[in-house]
């Protein structure tokens, strides 16, 4: 009876494991510009905004990270502008430790990615505000250290912020 339980337990983990990863490659297409993809600590609270959508990972955070990123990076209609928490930077060992760990893993696997920092209330109120129009994913993970949230808000893949630059400057003329 216990081993039959534990049996059930790990496959009841691995279709969680896979499920998430199921439901980002099938949304994927369908999200767009100003829409968000975020991976969250275990902590992170079950927002209540319409458009988002909350999935368990589990497993370990980076690489939660590492394989939205490379999911992200296969489409051709969006890409990532990668927010991080300016205070994951002030985080101290004595108070969490292992995060030390974790930015050295984290900072690996965004490595050449532009990553913008802003305080966690600001991202958060933006995720709140994008939630009532647009969808947002936000992916939980097991990790259990504060402020180590990966927030990816989707820009267009196909038009630089150059290009409608441009255009907006040639419509004033």
């Amino acid at each position: 009876m216990k081993i039959g339980l534990c049996i059930f337990l790990l496959l009841a983990g691995m279709v969680n494991a896979s499920e998430w990863k199921e439901r980002l490659e099938d949304e994927l297409p369908l999200l767009g510009h100003r829409n968000w993809v975020v991976v969250a600590d275990s902590a992170y609270p079950l927002q209540t905004a319409p458009g988002i959508y909350t999935v368990y990972a589990g497993g370990d955070h980076v690489e939660v990270v590492k394989e939205v990123l490379g999911s992200v990076s296969k489409q051709t209609h969006v890409r990532p502008v990668i927010f991080t928490d300016t205070e994951l930077n002030y985080v101290d060992e004595t108070h969490a430790p292992g995060i030390g760990d974790f930015r050295k893993r984290l900072n690996a696997a965004l490595d050449g990615a532009t990553v913008e920092t802003l305080p966690h209330m600001d991202i958060i109120n933006e995720l709140d505000a994008a939630g009532e129009t647009f969808r947002v994913v936000l992916i939980k993970t097991d990790l259990t250290l504060p402020y180590t949230s990966v927030f990816m808000r989707l820009d267009c893949g196909y038009w630089s912020s150059e290009a409608e630059d441009a255009l907006r400057k040639a419509m004033e003329k």
